[in-house]
């Protein structure tokens, strides 16, 4: 048996593209996902940031899933102090209604923005992520069968038992999720400090719930993959490009790939962004599958999703096939609790 494999998307917007080219390439990364053998696609919500497509999160979801037949679709994640739970419910509920079986929610905490963006998206910033795991019951409650006497019912959404996953990059997300009793899914592709301790916090401290029977935890890898591991090299340039020009608060599109990344950041950016991108697999398809091996041994990892941010949209599907070969090839550390 091989471990469960899925995609996280950022709907990055390639320089000299629309963000109407980036949502048109990912729902093609579905389709072709679907195909490869991938258990979910997820698309991240972010705001403010000209790189990425996917900030109206539950409407790009839509339109992905109405490409697709059979994939799991869902948010990696929603930024819940974003939203008021109902709203979340509705959304979500809605694409349940409309492709059942196939729709799930990922809950992170944070704003997906920085504080001027989060305040425009709240007008205020009273909601915030301390209220998170009140917020997470309350939306258990609205997808839930309705109580005689329930006064505030989403619909659609009620009785619909919408899959909930909490996603984070510290041990506090890995709390909740345990307490809960829900799948986990941790952000090492940009994060990956305190991946090991988040692990052993979800898996020793997992309660069963009615959703989850035993814990299941999922681990962000950033993959890179080509035919050659020089190749692969040369198209992770684009992310170490990105990920330079946010130290320099300088974000914008996603660039193109670059011969000499070296002459493009100083020495210092060069391990800040080396450090970021530690859970990253980049190279030939042996490369690849050697790497998505060690990191599901270290980790104990019951589910890889996988990141790929590359600017041409072609290697970027090849990129993805590449690493479904992989992933097919790699032994999982135990039987997945469900997929």
């Amino acid at each position: 048996m091989s471990i469960p494999y899925s995609i996280l998307d950022l709907s990055p917007i390639p320089q000299g593209f629309t963000a109407g080219d980036a949502l048109r390439n990912s729902r093609d990364v579905a389709a072709h996902a679907e195909k490869w053998g991938y258990t979910r696609y997820w698309m991240a919500e972010h705001h403010n940031m000209t790189g990425n497509a996917s900030s109206a999160t539950a409407v790009a979801l839509g339109y992905v899933a109405a490409g697709t037949q059979t994939i799991r679709i869902g948010s990696g994640g929603i930024m819940l102090p974003n939203h008021a739970p109902l709203v979340i419910a509705e959304q979500f509920g809605t694409l349940a209604a409309i492709y059942p079986g196939r729709i799930e929610l990922g809950l992170g905490r944070a704003p997906g923005t920085d504080q001027l963006t989060a305040r425009a998206l709240r007008r205020d910033l009273q909601g915030n992520s301390d209220q998170f795991p009140q917020d997470v019951q309350e939306l258990q409650h609205y997808f839930g069968p309705v109580q005689p006497g329930q006064a505030v019912k989403a619909i659609p959404g009620a009785g619909l038992e919408v899959p909930i996953w909490i996603l984070g990059s510290s041990t506090y997300g890995a709390q909740v999720a345990a307490h809960f009793g829900l799948p986990y899914a941790f952000a090492s592709h940009f994060a990956p400090d305190y991946l090991m301790e988040a692990m052993r916090a979800y898996k020793g401290l997992f309660k069963p719930s009615a959703q989850l029977s035993q814990s299941h935890a999922m681990v962000a890898v950033n993959v890179i993959a080509a035919d050659t591991d020089e190749e692969a090299q040369y198209l992770f340039t684009t992310l170490q490009q990105h990920f330079t020009r946010m130290r320099r608060n300088t974000r914008g599109q996603l660039p193109p790939p670059i011969d000499d990344i070296e002459s493009f950041w100083t020495p210092h950016e060069k391990a800040s962004v080396a450090e970021s991108l530690a859970c990253s697999v980049v190279g030939s398809p042996e490369t690849i599958r050697r790497g998505l091996q060690q990191i599901v041994e270290k980790t104990g990892a019951d589910e890889l999703i996988f990141s790929g941010q590359i600017f041409d949209h072609q290697k970027r599907l090849r990129s993805f096939e590449i690493a479904a070969e992989a992933a097919r090839q790699v032994n999982p550390a135990r039987e997945p609790a469900f997929v």
